[in-house]
């Protein structure tokens, strides 16, 4: 077997190669056709429209994690990872990165992952990646991952969020001529085609990230104004744009506020229900700080 050069950096770097008890074999290239599903696998339906965006992803950027396998007699069995080898097979891939292991490595190897991800060198990119693997191969959810890592589950939730980016935008930041703070930024729209107009305008231009956040604001409170009222509408004070960024910036997300004659009205955008119970959380926090 071949080794890998490029492809699933993420994980190689998680685990230091002077550790032999998971990484006496390293991360290898093996053929897509000689690898297939554990019968055992208890998940049996995958979700198509995440299986064509995931492929999609690895037709722009390559397979970024390896999948884990056991060597059998016909070729390879899948231990983790059958979504990513389904959309490397979609694309046309001939060949994966894997990791080939005993099935009973596999914990060891979550351990490996959990204890050397913060001394790697990983883009952002690569570090959502390496998140998703563990909650996708290991079943964790992100307050585990964040607990195993020592960082904060919003650190975790924040991260992946980048995965909802579109693969161009996604190998924008792999590449760095984005930051982690221009994604976020573009995360303020829903509109794919904006995202990544936006994303090539900054990235061509030099566009700081507050530049990045004014232009997504702009663009969505004019469709604001055009759903709303086929009037123009009168100028907003000054106070609730500034009220605006300071609750985006507390929530890190996009925050609206309207306001009318007699009533207003606030919209805080989230991405996942994960995000979501993240807003929550934080309101919470902020109300038990205040109540002491």
């Amino acid at each position: 077997m071949a080794r890998v050069s490029g492809l699933g950096k993420g994980l190689g770097s998680l685990i230091p190669s002077e550790n032999q008890a998971i990484a006496t074999a390293g991360i290898d290239t093996i053929p897509v056709a000689e690898v297939s599903p554990n019968p055992m696998q208890p998940r049996k339906y995958f979700d198509e429209e995440a299986l064509s965006t995931l492929a999609d992803s690895i037709r722009e950027l390559g397979v970024l994690q390896p999948i884990l396998v056991r060597p059998t007699g016909a070729g390879y069995e899948i231990i983790a990872g059958e979504r990513r080898w389904r959309a490397a097979k979609r694309v046309g891939l001939t060949a994966i990165p894997a990791l080939v292991r005993d099935v009973d490595d596999t914990i060891s190897l979550e351990q490996a992952i959990v204890e050397n991800v913060q001394r790697s060198d990983l883009n952002p990119l690569e570090e959502a990646s390496a998140y998703q693997q563990l909650i996708e191969d290991f079943n964790l959810t992100h307050d585990q991952v964040a607990k195993r890592l020592g960082k904060s589950r919003t650190t975790i939730t924040n991260t992946l969020r980048l995965l909802v980016l579109p693969p161009s935008i996604q190998k924008m930041v792999r590449d760095s001529r984005l930051t982690m703070g221009h994604a976020r930024a573009l995360l303020g729209s829903p509109d794919r085609v904006f995202q990544e107009k936006i994303a090539k305008q900054a990235a061509s231009e030099g566009w700081s990230v507050r530049a990045v956040e004014e232009a997504i604001r702009t663009v969505s409170e004019d469709e604001i104004d055009l759903t709303t009222s086929a009037k123009k509408a009168p100028l907003r004070a000054p106070g609730l744009i500034e009220l605006e960024s300071l609750l985006g910036d507390y929530l890190n997300t996009r925050v609206s506020i309207s306001m009318g004659s007699d009533k207003g009205k606030i919209a805080i955008d989230f991405s996942t229900l994960e995000d979501l119970e993240r807003i929550y959380l934080l309101m919470a926090e902020n109300q038990a700080e205040i109540n002491a």
